[in-house]
């Protein structure tokens, strides 16, 4: 007894538990037993600490709001206003100085604004296609991929409608319907959502019959649970990637569209209707072409990289 006796006051004296207490019935607490299974994991926590590792993507992404803001700010400190943009009719060609920053064009006007106020509607055009685009894109190839009774359909007018190219699309709504911005941003989301859909159906197939998916649908989990909480998110990586790269296009298809005449409104300039002006005076006034051209390779380029970036940081197989 004087042994056992020993033994507790050591143990206690120790702070650990005695033998009696170690093999005596503990009540069960709800409370922490959730406390125990608890976990820190945040999935878009995890994602920005994955992309802010890459300091190439971060340098990229400062550069690219860095354009987008100053297109705001070089219309503030320009000497003309951009609503007014005629300079001075006599003044045709002239080369940058101190007065034109970035010359004048061939009916004299200012060249500055028209770049800056251009970027900021090619900015707007492509980001509100590229959004667009995915939005619905990845909404009808969800169901496109999940709900197999609705594959006949979806199959049948991804197929009628790129067989036809999109430029005959374009064509037909700048002649029966008008140009605008409204109206290229509505047409190029029309018709520019199947890529992303086709992809996103591809892997929803892939995903859709995983163990946890069947285990989720024993469970009674509808279908908009499963689709936004088991497989969007095993997608985000491919889907911000397509994104990256939509804007880019976007950008190149209005440039292509304003060039054969198809694209915005000659009222509502964009890099691509001045790139288009430029081409007849390239060979004598250099800079005409050079200034526009300078601006969408840099939000390109800018924009992908940091897209790229952004997608394999999105990936869940990059978290630790």
């Amino acid at each position: 007894m004087a042994d056992k006796e020993n033994t507790k006051k050591a143990a206690a004296g120790n702070g650990q538990m005695s033998e009696e207490e170690l093999f005596s019935e503990v009540e069960y607490k709800a409370e922490e037993a959730e406390r125990t299974g608890y976990s820190d994991y945040s999935y878009w926590g995890s994602v920005f600490k994955n992309f802010l590792r890459k300091k190439s993507a971060v340098v990229m992404s400062v550069i690219f709001v860095a354009v987008v803001v100053f297109s705001f700010v070089a219309l503030k400190i320009a000497k003309y206003d951009y609503r007014n943009l005629i300079a001075d009719t006599t003044s045709r060609f002239v080369r940058p100085n101190s007065q034109y920053w970035f010359g004048t064009d061939n009916i004299g006007r200012d060249y500055w604004c028209q770049v800056w106020y251009s970027a900021q509607i090619s900015i707007k055009l492509a980001l509100l296609v590229g959004l667009g685009e995915t939005v619905l894109g990845v909404a009808i190839g969800c169901l496109w991929g999940y709900v197999r009774s609705l594959d006949f359909f979806f199959t049948r007018l991804y197929n009628i409608l790129t067989n036809v190219p999109e430029i005959i699309y374009m064509t037909l709504i700048a002649l029966f319907i008008g140009q605008s911005f409204t109206v290229m941003c509505v047409a190029l989301i029309a018709f520019g959502w199947m890529g992303m859909a086709r992809e996103t159906r591809n892997l929803v197939i892939l995903y859709r019959d995983r163990e946890y998916n069947l285990a989720s649908r024993c469970l009674g989990s509808g279908i908009g649970k499963i689709l936004t909480k088991n497989i969007v998110p095993y997608l985000m990586s491919i889907i911000l990637l397509r994104f990256a790269l939509n804007i880019p296009r976007t950008i190149a298809t209005e440039t292509t569209l304003s060039y054969l005449g198809l694209g915005l409104d000659i009222n509502t300039p964009s890099l691509g209707i001045l790139l288009r002006n430029a081409r007849s005076y390239f060979m004598d006034y250099p800079y005409l072409l050079i200034f526009p051209a300078v601006i969408v390779s840099v939000i390109s380029i800018t924009f992908y990289l940091v897209g790229n970036a952004f997608a394999d940081a999105c990936d869940p197989k990059n978290h630790v």
